[in-house]
């Protein structure tokens, strides 16, 4: 049985998020409409300017992506993940990309589970070397267009219950096993881990990982200070 190990991927592996460069391309290549980003400006602001968190700068990205993405063409689409990825590919943590690396070297059976769009993570993380890779799906109709809806999101919402399913489903061992995340929603997928990682937290994560003795990971610039 191989061990295996789970990540997510904005903000821990990725360093910024994939459905913020795919909305930023969709609107230069004109498939979102400028206007896109009003959804989420105020967020966006408030963010930057540390008077609120980051959470819910990307709740709404992704709730003004849910809004413009029904009735796009789902080919131009992929062809904007294409280039998206050609651009952004090799934007990572050094520290997680190494750990990555290192536990491919030692056979683990490695998964990312995102919040983002599964067309996109799963570009992304073929060239990182997944197993397996789990995003949010959205439904495409006959004509080949968005319809605005999303398919199976139960189980990306639950990482924990994604991680059970997948251990029986591949034979795989949790005795040994690494689980990295970034906010207090992955607490639940880090408990079932031998080894959970907290890598750049969140307040609430970073409390959360004191309290427990978990590891704590930060990168800065080019220091990698662990807690």
């Amino acid at each position: 049985m191989r061990k295996v190990a789970i990540f997510d991927i904005d903000g821990t592996i990725f360093r910024s998020s994939l459905m913020v460069e795919f909305i930023d391309a969709l609107i230069q290549e004109g498939i979102f409409p400028a206007s896109t980003r009003k959804i989420y400006a105020q967020e966006f602001e408030r963010w930057l300017n540390r008077k609120d968190i980051y959470q819910k700068y990307i709740d709404k990205v992704a709730v003004a992506f849910m809004i413009t993405i029904k009735g796009k063409d789902f080919r131009r689409c992929k062809k904007v993940i294409k280039q998206v990825l050609a651009f952004h590919k090799s934007r990572v943590y050094r520290y997680t990309r190494d750990l990555l690396r290192e536990l491919k070297k030692k056979n683990y059976y490695l998964i990312a589970i995102s919040h983002s769009y599964k067309e996109i993570v799963g570009e992304f993380c073929r060239e990182l070397g997944f197993d397996q890779f789990y995003g949010r799906l959205f439904a495409i109709g006959k004509n080949g267009k968005f319809t605005g809806q999303t398919i199976d999101s139960d189980m990306i919402d639950h990482k924990d219950r994604m991680l059970k399913y997948l251990v029986k489903k591949f034979n795989l061992s949790l005795k040994g096993s690494i689980g990295v995340g970034d906010t207090e929603g992955d607490v639940p997928v880090l408990k079932l881990v031998d080894k959970p990682i907290c890598f750049n937290p969140n307040k609430k994560l970073f409390t959360y990982a004191r309290r427990h003795g978990w590891a704590i990971v930060v990168e800065r610039k080019d220091v990698i200070y662990n807690f």
